[in-house]
């Protein structure tokens, strides 16, 4: 019996050590300071790291040594209270997370990338002290099928963390006026808006304001935690 066990366990052991070594240095660090892995604190979120891809609002990848989203343990803990909270109304949808901890290094890259363009109004500059993103207080996210929807002949027609059918309007890291929170009514009024694009803010709002986050007015997308003012006197950035 010893010596099945010891079979059997070695293997596990080795895949423990791979899910380690799978991890970058940056990566490792951000465990080292206590960061969680969102897709292990929070069962049944979705994460997609947008700036890990070219298709964001800088257009090109910024993540390049960052590929699992992170937070403080207090802000996933609340992203799991809005997750559960999200489910006991809506079980059919789930959080997919875009953006959490971004280490002020990667700040920098960003800022460097818009410092000198129009969009540079939509980054927090590094010098400035940086955005609630760099101290792992805010997140980037939106809705996503919690699990597969099939039709009554059994077709696929959403896959599980897909987001389609569930159109917010604009693209995740839209920067304009139709991301924007308070202006809903107004492009609702003039079409660019559907009801249904605002029903489903609505119901992200809801759900993330239950975790005690808060929206961003000009990004529907992204949720805070804390205060810049908590973020600067209770917390430290990520390097």
């Amino acid at each position: 019996m010893r010596l099945f066990l010891s079979f059997f366990l070695f293997p596990l052991s080795l895949f423990a050590q791979s899910g380690a070594e799978r991890l970058t240095p940056l990566e490792r660090s951000l465990e080292q300071r206590g960061l969680v892995d969102v897709r292990t604190a929070v069962p049944g979120v979705y994460v997609s790291l947008m700036y890990a891809r070219p298709d964001n609002f800088v257009g090109r990848v910024l993540y390049t040594d960052l590929h699992h989203a992170y937070l403080l343990p207090e802000t996933a803990r609340a992203l799991r209270k809005a997750q559960n909270a999200l489910q006991r109304k809506y079980p059919d949808y789930a959080l997919k997370v875009y953006d959490a901890t971004r280490p002020m290094r990667i700040q920098q890259r960003m800022w460097n990338v818009v410092a000198h363009t129009s969009k540079n109004i939509y980054v927090s500059n590094p010098a400035h002290g940086g955005g609630l993103h760099n101290y792992g207080l805010a997140v980037d996210l939106t809705l996503c099928w919690a699990h597969d929807v099939r039709d009554r002949a059994g077709r696929l027609l959403h896959a599980a963390g897909d987001t389609t059918g569930l159109s917010m309007g604009t693209p995740i890291d839209y920067l304009g006026p139709a991301a924007h929170v308070r202006d809903e009514a107004r492009w609702l009024r003039r079409g660019v808006l559907r009801p249904e694009h605002v029903r489903l803010r609505r119901v992200l709002r809801e759900a993330m304001s239950a975790g005690g986050f808060r929206v961003l007015p000009t990004e529907w997308w992204h949720f805070n935690f804390k205060t810049r003012a908590q973020a600067r006197a209770h917390y430290t950035p990520i390097p």
